[in-house]
């Protein structure tokens, strides 16, 4: 599993955030209650949504704690913002460099890829991760958690 190492621009997204935990995770609420309401979204750009979350230090998953809490958005891609629909909000990922891993099965079975990505890929890398949001880019191929689903990790990074 080989990331592309790939520059984003500055992304404006706008969707819905709560602050969780991965032992109390909400990921599955979140996205019910924002998917049915993308359609009120102006601007967008296509049809990929972002599963974004934001940890409070760049060594979050170090000395790894379940408990520990961390921003998540379930959000899509528009070219500016202007109106939010109430009960939204927006969230501008800065330009940077990200390592991308793409994944294709469960997103429940996922871990093992998780744990190679942020276990052995990054600490035997030239990198090492940066404070940009973290994000998962699931297009046309996502299928939820049916076994062909394809979606991409991306990694905010920047050299050691």
């Amino acid at each position: 599993m080989t990331p592309r190492i790939q520059t984003l621009p500055t992304t404006l997204l706008v969707g819905k955030k709560s602050i969780t935990s991965f032992a109390d995770n909400n990921t599955f609420e979140l996205w019910q209650s924002f998917s049915p309401r993308k359609k009120e979204i102006n601007h967008v750009i296509n049809n990929d949504s972002y599963a974004v979350e934001i940890y409070p230090t760049t060594t979050f998953f170090q000395n790894f704690d379940p408990t520990r809490q961390f921003e998540k958005w379930a959000a899509i891609a528009v070219s500016i913002i202007e109106e939010i629909p109430v009960g939204m909000e927006s969230l501008t990922i800065p330009e940077g460099l990200y390592a991308v891993f793409p994944y294709k099965g469960k997103p429940s079975e996922a871990m093992k890829a998780f744990r190679y990505m942020y276990g052995e890929w990054l600490p035997n890398s030239e990198y090492e991760m940066d404070s940009r949001p973290y994000f998962a880019l699931m297009g046309d191929n996502y299928k939820g958690e049916h076994p062909e689903s394809e979606e991409e990790f991306w990694i905010p990074i920047t050299k050691k």
